[in-house]
């Protein structure tokens, strides 16, 4: 017993922050590595956030796209799971910090903590246009979606209820347009036959997009497609379109030298990102250097400069190596980055030399609704329901064990016969109460007034 302990002690020891992609990624590369794993993060699961639109928009459950991390790598006997949040690192020292129990000590230290909302300096718009990276986010962006319709339903005032009919999504990247899609869809067919005073197909569904078109990293023609395809649905495209505010359920935006303010009681946020708060923490205790969103930017082999032992992968590194333009922040970036660097680990260990990373992109996709995808892939570009096709079974081969597959198959088979949306659920959160005003009972004494409407513009 005491020369197993030893000889567990003597391995070396790889800490893992973040159980994303990358991070969980590399600890199953590790295996049957010889070394000591802790990852580390703090939830006791891994998300599939591609799938976490589909969640927001009543087609998914969140267990169906979530896995436990312990459950995952259950049969690694070399690996720990700890529930908890690194809050520092001492690089010299090669030690992590922890909220809840003592630092850990390191050999190899990979961070793969990943990405959060970015507001571009007005983080006050939060709680009224929340983001979507988490399942309370997903979960509130579901709430917000079908109690806009429950509470259209009991409004009698018709500019009120318009405003309730009236759903916003800023930021016209894949997010967004699979947001916007998917809207549409629930309005135009999922809830259209469920209501009796509202009609739900009156719905305005608006994409707001800062650039000249949707899907910018895309080629020209994937970007017009995926419009069109999106008007088809009824969603009306604004691009050239800059918000300038967010308050009281209204909108305010710039086209041009115009500025507009449309009432809208749900907004979504799809606009940007920026980097976890571990990209300011490598930064203050390494020297590294960060993009402006805050990425740290890594080394050919995804390492530190000036520290070999210190790995940056996933959405939180900026790998400036290949190409004209760093990696995206997508799914299969983050997996080879993480069975990367865990490769280079083990074979360091054995004294032997890795390559420079390097990364085949097979290209990307972006769901619009249903029957309806544009693919930019390497070997041709396809829109329509062979688009759509492609991204189905790209995204159900990525989903991490099997009994979420053949759940997410079965739910997506039985939604595309009947359109319908089994996970709608309205969930209560009393800190995000959707803000409808009751009706006033004046006084007896008092001579019913009306309030006069506030003056905004349709768009």
């Amino acid at each position: 017993m005491n020369n197993t302990q030893t000889k567990q002690t003597s391995l070396p020891h790889i800490v893992i922050i973040g159980g994303g992609f990358g991070g969980l990624y590399a600890a199953k590369s590790f295996k049957d590595a010889p070394v000591k794993v802790t990852l580390i993060d703090k939830r006791n699961f891994h998300l599939f956030q591609p799938l976490l639109y589909q969640v927001a928009t009543g087609t998914l459950s969140p267990a169906d796209i979530a896995s436990p991390l312990r459950v995952i790598l259950s049969k690694h006997k070399n690996t720990q799971v700890l529930l908890d949040k690194v809050v520092d690192i001492d690089p010299e020292a090669k030690k992590v910090f922890l909220k809840d129990r003592d630092e850990l000590d390191y050999d190899a230290l990979i961070v793969a903590t990943g990405v959060s909302h970015h507001y571009f300096g007005n983080d006050q718009w939060q709680d009224d246009a929340p983001g979507l990276k988490t399942v309370e986010d997903a979960l509130e962006m579901r709430r917000r979606i079908f109690m806009a319709f429950e509470a259209a339903e009991k409004e009698t005032d018709l500019e009120k209820r318009q405003a309730l009919l009236t759903f916003v999504v800023v930021g016209g990247g894949p997010t967004g347009v699979e947001l916007a899609g998917a809207i549409a869809e629930i309005a135009h067919q999922s809830v259209k036959n469920d209501f009796r005073d509202i009609d739900t197909t009156q719905a305005k569904i608006l994409l707001f997009e800062g650039m000249d078109r949707i899907l910018p990293p895309y080629p020209e023609e994937s970007s017009a497609k995926a419009q069109e395809a999106l008007e088809q649905l009824n969603v009306d495209v604004q691009t050239k379109t800059l918000v300038t505010n967010i308050a009281d359920n209204s909108v305010t935006f710039r086209q041009g030298d115009d500025t507009k303010t449309i009432n809208a009681h749900t907004i979504l946020w799809a606009a940007g990102v920026k980097a976890s708060f571990m990209g300011k923490v490598l930064a203050d205790r390494t020297g590294a250097e960060l993009d402006r969103a805050g990425r740290v930017m890594v080394e050919p082999d995804l390492s530190l400069k000036n520290y070999s032992d210190i790995f940056v992968i996933g959405d939180l590194a900026n790998f400036a190596h290949q190409g004209d333009r760093p990696l995206p922040g997508v799914a299969p970036v983050a997996m080879k980055e993480g069975e990367y660097v865990a490769n280079l680990i083990t074979k360091r260990i054995e004294g032997k030399i890795v390559e420079p990373f390097k990364y085949k992109d097979f290209g990307s996709m972006a769901v619009i609704g249903q029957n309806k995808a544009v693919a930019n892939l390497n070997f041709g570009r396809f829109s329509g329901f062979i688009a759509w096709i492609i991204w189905v079974f790209a995204h159900i081969y990525y989903l991490i064990e099997f009994d979420n597959k053949l759940i997410v198959m079965i739910q997506w088979a039985w939604n595309y016969i009947t359109l319908g949306r089994g996970a709608r659920l309205i969930t209560e959160n009393p800190s995000l109460q959707l803000e409808i005003e009751p009706p006033q009972k004046p006084e007896k004494s008092a001579p019913e007034t009306k309030e006069p409407a506030k003056e905004t513009v349709s768009v």
